[in-house]
């Protein structure tokens, strides 16, 4: 790769772990904060520092230099929240933002140089902004690639062009960012980056491999690697204010197919569609309503139009909250209505099957089910997914028609326990009582070491008639929380067929059989 390190400004702001906490969590930056990982002090506030506390102390030297140090856990979401306003304010002045990392954002400094008066005044004005929008401070440093502008960044230096190899010969090794690397270098004499970017590239690559190598480059001030620009997320949510509230299914309808069109035009702008909306709702009275449309397919204009319409439908004609299963009606007509796509992909990204995977019954089906659902509420169509457990109960989970399914148990690997295949058809919501009896017409039994007294004969069913049993197989054990004595279960299952042809799964819980599911 030829050529120089493309001039680069980056705005850091220290101890950012710090100021993250106080914005998300409000710890008080301005006292002695310690931000730990691992046991290990990663970051500290300067009252901190000044009572003795550094990156890389156990959490237990550090309490002992400073016995009032407030500690928070690291938390990179964290610092990534808090820091996007900060990006945000850099994009009002410049384009092409890269993160670097929470905390640290660079962006090419030839564009900002040359609109803004030059790199210093670019340097100050950026400073300036994000200090009067986000309240937060910040340092930029300005050189060749983005290494050594984090570093001037920090000593909050303009390096000129041409100059970066000389700026950074005098600093540390440590400097790199590779503690074992830097410790290695250490005991072998070589202290500086200058040292470091002295020896022979053949030589490092052989010694120390790529890594060692890159960090080779990095010291020399030969760092090529091009700014990854961040594009802002753009704004694809519609609004539709209404001078007179809606009160009317039809008046809302007109509303809605006028909204979905000019949001599918958005969309489509920006080469997008939409598999999720948001639906929301405003009305006269500050009622604020809110439902959440999801699609296997791509959501065209028409598509979110009905979906829009039938849940505007749902809410205006709901229940008054008279017992019934629809839903309450808003106590005033809507005034407002917000169309945000929650969840968008390219539009080559997702196509129909070849053999009707997403064909017009699946459509057709897919429609009069959410138009259930808008008229009732999200929870008046589910479907079953199947998932882990130990039990049938456990292992079928029912989620809204049109949400993501998603198991509440991981399916692989097998749960210890678990009933063998094929599942049962039937799973009863209550287990019904039952007995079971012997040849002998005695009781059937079983010990703690899941001993049968003897092999089952006859099923009764709660007052029901006797079943004479053909076959049978168990015990199957289950010991459930066990470290809980409140919560303790203790089970063994069967699994018997009749001889009128029907099987069931039987199960024995202190001493009392039940019938908890039924085969096909």
């Amino acid at each position: 790769m030829t050529g120089a390190p493309a001039r680069t400004l980056l705005l850091w702001c220290p101890d950012w772990p710090v100021l993250a906490a106080e914005i998300v969590d409000g710890v008080p930056a301005t006292g002695p904060v310690a931000v730990l990982h691992a046991n290990r002090v990663v970051a500290c506030s300067e009252r901190a520092r000044a009572e003795g506390v550094r990156r890389g102390l156990r959490k237990r030297e550090a309490q002992g230099r400073c016995p009032q140090l407030t500690v928070v856990e690291y938390d990179l979401g964290r610092d990534a929240r808090a820091f996007e306003p900060v990006v945000a304010a850099v994009e009002e002045l410049v384009a092409g933002v890269e993160v670097v990392r929470p905390g640290a954002c660079a962006v090419a400094a030839r564009g900002p140089g040359r609109y803004l008066g030059g790199e210093e005044a670019a340097a100050e004005r950026i400073i300036e902004h994000v200090a009067q929008s986000c309240l937060v401070e910040s340092q930029v440093g300005i050189a060749d690639g983005v290494f050594a502008a984090g570093l001037a960044a920090r000593a909050g230096r303009v390096v000129a062009p041409g100059g970066t190899p000389e700026f950074l010969a005098g600093l540390p090794v440590e400097a790199l960012g590779r503690s074992a690397l830097a410790d290695l270098l250490r005991r072998l004499g070589v202290r500086t980056l200058g040292d470091f970017a002295a020896l022979p590239a053949g030589d490092v690559l052989a010694r120390f491999g790529f890594d060692g190598a890159l960090a080779h480059r990095l010291a020399g001030g030969r760092d090529h690697r091009p700014l990854a620009v961040r594009q802002p997320p753009a704004d694809l949510t519609v609004t539709a204010e209404q001078d007179e509230p809606i009160d009317r299914v039809d008046a809302a309808a007109f509303v809605a197919r006028a909204l979905a069109e000019q949001l599918h035009e958005r969309l489509a702008g920006h080469g997008l569609a939409c598999t999720r909306l948001g639906i929301e709702a405003v009305t006269e009275h500050g009622q604020e309503l809110h439902r959440v449309w999801r699609h296997d397919g791509l959501l065209t204009a028409a598509a979110i139009a009905d979906r829009v319409r039938w849940q505007l439908d749902g809410w205006l004609s709901g229940s008054n909250g008279r017992a019934g299963a629809r839903p309450s009606r808003p106590t005033a007509g809507i005034i407002r209505l917000r169309l945000i796509p929650d969840g968008v992909i390219a539009q080559a990204g997702l196509q129909a099957g070849l053999w009707g995977e997403t064909g017009e019954e699946r459509e057709r089906a897919h429609r009069a089910l959410s138009r259930v659902q808008g008229i009732l509420g999200p929870e008046a169509v589910v479907t079953a997914v199947l998932g882990g457990g130990r039990s049938p109960a456990d292992q079928v989970r029912l989620v809204p028609w049109g949400d993501e399914r998603l198991p509440a148990r991981p399916d692989a690997p097998p749960w210890p326990g678990r009933l063998p295949a094929p599942a049962p058809a039937v799973v009863l919501p209550s287990p019904l009582a039952a007995t079971v009896h012997d040849a002998a017409g005695e009781p059937v039994v079983i010990s703690a070491r899941l001993a049968v007294s003897a092999p089952p004969a006859r099923l009764v069913v709660g007052t029901g008639q006797p079943a004479e049993i053909v076959g049978w197989a168990g015990p199957w054990p289950v010991d459930e929380r066990w470290w809980a004595p409140v919560e303790a279960r203790r089970r063994a299952r069967f699994q018997v067929s009749l001889a009128d042809g029907a099987a069931l799964l039987l199960a024995v819980e202190a001493g009392q059989w039940l019938v908890e599911a039924i085969y096909d």
